[in-house]
């Protein structure tokens, strides 16, 4: 039985326990249809968008979404990630792993601004790999970038803690409580964490105009003191500690751990840009999308990226590496020194505003995605609903707030930052591997097969190449593999761009140097997954089999009850290109 009819004529394969289990015979055929089925443009402006009632308003410029941008990163990567990253992976070479990170975060932002250009919606990722690849693969990268989002702000939040704790002097331990019956890394509760991601909650619910607001102002407060602490790690640091640490039996030079531990760095601090990405989710909120998302997304993350750099030698300066602070390694690095206690409580109520901005943006944007994800009906269409009186999806906001508070009562941060880069690493190398596909199959009934085996051989040859440089001893042998597969995707790129002609070039921004731009982005995410831990991969891997029974137990049957009762249509694409030169 392939679909019933509830009560008000329409078809639910929800409305009874019999129909639901007669639906999930028709599993098979129903993903078949489904899962690889391509949404348009057209569809995702009107009549998608339209599911949920009431529109977002328009009211954001580029100047607020580079606030949003700087306020969105700023927080998360220099106040959670930096202190850890350098004192167990990279050491003084931590500025160039930002460099790195900061590099592949601006390579993939080009791709999100191409497709948030030509398609002003609040899905980001989610909608821009649905209408290429189609709705499985779009609910799979959605729904794991929504956990990143969740994982995120529960770490930033539980940092918060750590850092009011700095600024009045008193030990993280006594704001939270152990309990001993929970495991080991889940035992630690932090109340402080939930209080902060509730409040904020509540705000984003309010408007999005006012937060843009609130976190214009709070992002001036942030550049001034980012300010102060760069001036204060170069004007009271030593550059001796670039090269030197402090216990003669650990590693020495600015590259202690070698070019792995630089990687291994960048993978980690590659967090702290997970705030453009929300940026792209305001899309649907901006007043000129041709003209302000260019200049937002790709503005704020090469502003943010030398800010970091910037950051990361000051904290370099400051203290020897192995004497950095994992938790809190600004206001650490000024403790107990005679005449600059003071410094350590500005440093630390400074950061813990920055983290509120932080989480401000990032909760934002993760209600965004939840939100157009409910309107592809392969979640509840609960979460697609705006409010008609702040124009906010003040359901997904709700939901969406209480799972990171839950999250953030008791789960280590350790365990929330590894999670959420490689999440975030793999959904940046879909939208760059969306773009070409985008660029190169044409619009129709046609075979895509040359695009996709690119795809498929130049990521294979960039997995290859990063377990070679992950696995293969030190030697001549492991420089020629390394130089042949570099070569070998080299080659491949070129007999791609000059055999394959672009199919669709963009009439209104487009992503320059085609296909190299976006090349270079899948090879650098791949090779920041290849920098992280078993236990991640483990992770992400429980994670992704939830996200696959999902689909397989409800959005595949909720969608194809959709498609059934008529919710998915085509119209012309030139009436969104209409809309958006007219904006």
């Amino acid at each position: 039985m392939e679909v019933q009819s509830s009560n008000n004529g329409g078809h639910s394969s929800f409305s009874s326990l019999r129909v639901y289990l007669n639906s999930l015979s028709s599993t098979p055929s129903r993903l078949a249809r489904r899962a690889v089925s391509v949404s348009t443009s057209s569809d995702e402006m009107s009549r998608v968008r339209a599911v949920s009632g009431e529109h977002m308003r328009r009211t954001l410029r580029w100047y607020d979404l580079i606030g949003l941008g700087i306020g969105g990163m700023v927080g998360a990567g220099v106040f959670v990630t930096t202190g850890r990253a350098s004192h167990l992976y990279a050491g003084p070479s931590i500025v160039v792993s930002y460099a790195i990170a900061g590099l592949c975060a601006l390579l993939s932002a080009f791709c999100y601004t191409e497709f948030a250009v030509h398609l002003p919606v609040a899905g980001g990722a989610f909608s821009y790999i649905r209408i290429t690849f189609g709705e499985f693969p779009a609910f799979f990268t959605g729904a794991n970038l929504v956990l990143d989002y969740v994982m995120s702000n529960a770490a930033v939040s539980r940092s918060f803690t750590a850092y009011l704790g700095t600024a009045f002097g008193i030990s993280t331990h006594k704001w939270r409580f152990v309990v001993s019956a929970l495991p080991g890394g889940f035992n630690e509760i932090d109340p402080v964490a939930v209080v902060v991601v509730l409040a904020i909650t509540v705000i984003i619910c309010c408007s999005t105009r006012e937060s843009s607001k609130v976190n214009m102002i709070m992002t001036a407060f942030h550049i001034a003191f980012i300010a102060f602490v760069i001036v204060m790690g170069f004007l009271r640091g030593d550059s001796k500690n670039l090269t030197s640490p402090a216990k003669p039996e650990h590693p020495s030079g600015f590259f202690p751990f070698g070019a792995a531990g630089v990687f291994n760095g960048a993978a980690m601090v590659y967090l702290s840009y997970i705030g453009y990405d929300a940026v792209s989710t305001m899309a649907e909120e901006v007043k000129n999308p041709v003209k302000d998302i260019p200049v937002g997304v790709s503005g704020s993350v090469a502003i943010v990226t030398v800010l970091y750099c910037l950051m990361a030698v000051s904290m370099s300066m400051l203290l020897p590496y192995d004497l950095i602070d994992p938790e809190a390694p600004f206001s650490a690095a000024f403790r107990g020194s005679n005449g600059w206690e003071w410094v350590t409580k500005v440093v630390g109520i400074g950061a813990s505003f920055g983290i509120l901005t932080s989480l401000l943006v990032a909760m934002l944007g993760q209600a965004r995605y939840m939100c157009v994800i409910g309107r592809s009906r392969v979640v509840p269409v609960w979460f697609a609903k705006i409010h008609h009186r702040t124009s906010t999806p003040v359901n997904a906001s709700s939901f969406l707030g209480i799972f990171t508070a839950v999250l953030a009562l008791f789960t280590d941060l350790n365990i929330l930052l590894n999670l959420v880069s490689i999440g975030t690493l793999f959904v940046f190398y879909m939208v760059a591997n969306a773009l070409i596909f985008k660029r190169y199959v044409p619009v129709g009934p046609t075979k895509p097969w040359p695009t996709l085996t690119f795809l498929t051989l130049f990521s294979t040859i960039s997995l290859v190449f990063t377990l070679i440089w992950q696995l293969a001893p030190q030697g001549k042998v492991k420089a020629f593999m390394l130089g042949a597969s570099a070569v070998l995707a080299i080659g491949i790129v070129l007999i791609f761009h000059f055999v394959v002609p672009q199919a669709n070039k963009p009439e209104l921004w487009g992503v320059p140097f085609m296909p190299w731009t976006p090349c270079v982005s899948i090879f650098l995410n791949i090779f920041l997954l290849g920098s992280l831990d078993a236990p991640s991969y483990v992770r992400f891997g429980f994670f992704s089999g939830l996200i696959v029974l999902v689909y397989l137990f409800y959005g595949v049957h909720a969608s194809s009850d959709a498609e059934a009762n008529g919710s998915f249509g085509v119209k012309e694409d030139g009436q969104v290109l209409k809309e958006l030169t007219e904006v």
